[in-house]
This record gives C-alpha cells, sequence and structure tokens, in this order.
C-alpha cells in the first residue's frame, strides 16, 4: 500500500496552460484527432488543426504512432464527457504560437522580413514566424495606395510596432522602413553634397514655380528661371515628370533641407559667344516677341532677346509700343549697348530711320515752347 501511495505522490499534476510531453497512441484519421498518453496515465487529444498552421490531408503524413510530441493544454474535458479516457485538448500550433509571441516581445522596435499573406480590411495580413501580424493602410508606403493587391505574396521588411501576446495583436510598419531608409539617405546627402557640385537627378513633380529633382533620398529645386536659356512659362514645356535630367547645385541648406539646382548652367548658352557676332553698331533683323509699358523684346537669334526701349522705337510721340509694332512683326533693329553676362542687349528701331521735316518743326516748336 505505501508503494501504491508514493507513487500516487510522485505523479505530478497537471492542468490547462501546462506544457507536457505527449506520446502518440493512436491516430483517428475519421474524426482528424491524435490520441496522446500524458503524464499521471492521463490522455489526451490533439485535433489536426492544432498540429500544424497549414491544412493537413492526412494526420499520417506527418506524425507517427510513437512520436513524442511538446504540447499545451488548452483545454480541460468535463467529466461527463471522459468516457473514452480523454481528460485535455492539447496543442502543437499553441505552443509554437507562446515560444513566437514570447521571442516577439523582446524584439519590439526591431526590423524584420515578413511575407505578405492577403489584404484585409484597413491593411495587410503577413506571417511571422507562424503568427499573423497586421499592417495598417496607412503604415504600408509613405504616401496613397488605393489597392493593396499587388503586395500580396511579396516579401519585405517591417518594424515591429506592438506587441500583445494576450489579444494576439501584432502590429507592423513598413512606412517606418522607409521613413528611416530616406532619413538616412538625406543625411548622406547632406553630408556628401555642397554648393558648385553637379549630380544627376530624376523629375519627381512639376509646379508653376519650378521643378522638383529626387536626388536619390531628396528633392531640390530647381526654379523655372533655371531650366533653361530661354524664357519658360510653364516647367512642363521642358521637363517631364521621370525625366533623368544633370543638374548643378546653387546652394545647400542643411538646417532647413534646401537645395537649389540649375538646369541650364549645364548646358550651352545662346549668350558665350555673342559679342564675336554681335558687336556694338551692327544691323539686326528679329522678331518681335512681346511688348510691355516700358518697350518691344525683339528676338535676334534664337533664345536671345533684347529690348528697344519705347523711346528707341519712334521719333514719334507714343504711349504705347502696340502704336508702332505688333507681336511677331519682323523689324530691323541696331546695336546700341551689349552686355552678355546681364543677358542684356539694348536695340533702337528709330537709329535706322530718318527725322522727317515736320517731326524736325514740331521739335523746335517744343523747344520754343519750353
Amino acid at each position: 500500500m505505501s508503494d501504491f501511495e508514493s507513487l500516487l505522490n510522485s505523479q505530478e499534476e497537471i492542468k490547462v496552460g501546462d506544457i507536457v510531453t505527449g506520446i502518440v497512441e493512436q491516430i483517428d484519421e475519421p474524426n482528424k484527432q491524435l490520441i496522446v498518453s500524458l503524464p499521471g496515465g492521463l490522455q489526451g487529444a490533439v485535433p489536426a488543426r492544432e498540429l500544424s498552421i497549414g491544412s493537413i490531408e492526412k494526420i499520417n503524413d506527418i506524425v507517427n504512432i510513437g512520436d513524442k510530441l511538446d504540447l499545451v493544454i488548452f483545454r480541460e474535458v468535463r467529466e461527463s464527457s471522459q468516457d473514452d479516457g480523454i481528460t485535455f485538448i492539447l496543442s502543437k500550433n499553441r505552443l509554437v504560437a507562446r515560444a513566437a509571441w514570447d521571442k516577439l516581445q523582446e524584439k519590439e522596435g526591431e526590423i524584420i522580413n515578413v511575407k505578405i499573406l492577403k489584404t484585409v480590411k484597413g491593411g495587410l495580413s503577413a506571417s511571422v514566424n507562424g503568427l499573423r501580424g497586421f499592417i495598417p493602410a496607412s503604415l504600408v508606403e509613405d504616401h496613397f495606395v488605393s489597392n493593396f493587391a499587388s503586395y500580396v505574396g511579396e516579401k519585405y521588411d517591417v518594424k515591429i510596432i506592438e506587441v500583445e501576446p494576450s489579444t494576439n495583436r501584432l502590429i507592423l510598419s513598413r512606412r517606418a522602413v522607409l521613413d528611416s531608409q530616406k532619413s538616412a539617405a538625406k543625411a548622406k546627402i547632406f553630408e556628401n553634397l555642397h554648393e558648385g557640385d553637379v549630380t544627376k537627378g530624376i523629375v519627381a513633380r512639376l509646379t508653376d514655380f519650378g521643378a522638383f529633382i529626387n536626388l536619390g533620398g531628396i528633392d531640390g529645386l530647381a526654379h523655372v528661371s533655371e531650366l533653361a536659356h530661354h524664357r519658360v512659362v510653364k516647367p512642363s514645356d521642358v521637363l517631364t515628370v521621370g525625366d533623368h535630367v544633370k543638374v548643378k547645385v546653387l546652394s545647400v541648406d542643411s538646417e532647413r533641407e534646401r537645395i537649389s539646382l540649375s538646369i541650364k548652367t549645364l548646358t550651352p548658352s545662346p549668350w558665350d559667344d555673342l559679342e564675336e557676332k554681335v558687336p556694338v553698331g551692327v544691323i539686326l533683323e528679329g522678331s518681335v516677341k512681346r511688348l510691355t509699358d516700358f518697350g518691344a523684346f525683339v528676338e535676334i537669334f534664337p533664345n536671345v532677346e533684347g529690348l528697344v526701349h519705347i523711346s528707341q522705337i519712334s521719333y514719334d510721340h507714343i504711349s504705347h509700343p502696340q502704336e508702332k509694332l505688333s507681336e511677331g512683326e519682323k523689324v530691323k533693329v541696331k546695336v546700341l549697348e551689349l552686355n552678355p553676362k546681364a543677358h542684356r542687349i539694348a536695340l533702337s528701331i528709330k537709329a535706322l530711320t530718318e527725322k522727317t521735316d515736320n517731326m524736325v518743326e514740331d521739335l523746335e516748336d517744343i523747344n520754343h515752347e519750353f
């Protein structure tokens, strides 16, 4: 009797939540479960769905009689249902999941690689060591995405944002990884980029005032005045989003994270050899491009315009250039002054015309009045 009591006292009491080793006694294919022997002479059942994360066609394919399995007890069978000797329901999956949760808690804040399983309401579902992680839509990219279908089946680096085993809550962020990469790229660019440098970029977006050029981590601005040597009304007239361009760095402001760029300084300027082609006093033919209150701009070479001041249009008194000229009109002009560095040319139309007697008399009358 004393030996029997000692045997009973030596048996560990097991309960829900315990991790135990079960020995496979029977494979019950019809009911899709295993029957296992447990410590203390007890028996338990392991449903097929608790054996593997994936679907199982035949239990025999993954387990055999006599195999030892580490399992966790997740439910106790009521006494009224123990006629078949089954005392507990056990799981291999939940034990694996418990270990995975414990491991993930230690990695909160770290970056891991995951595979996207499917799209779900509000974001994406990802596989993380047999667990399901959730990437909210706002944390998938650093920009708005309307359809996430193309992400399914792909692998991405993500940051573990939140781990809560009690509610199976695992929140991941791909955007955090992208933001970190962009910050690192920005820092590297500002460290290595200097005024006067020449580099390459891609046109990211166009605005009324210029073009934003992606330099591989940060956008620099090429003002509309720096896109071409000729006057550009709209950046879209000379550039398209996605264009690969070479740019010169005009200035770098790391504190405000601003970079000024120029495209035109890297292209030949029509003003470069103008002094040789256009000496003062030469007579040229050009086309009236624009009329303003103070004069007319005449194009004398492609993308080279000179100003005919309103006082140099005619000996007649006029209140606006349109009284004598119209846009597109061909005219002959004389070069009065030339400043290629400032891109300025002073032209005259009236210098090529002669004063009439009436003009002289009118001038004499005006002088007499004064």
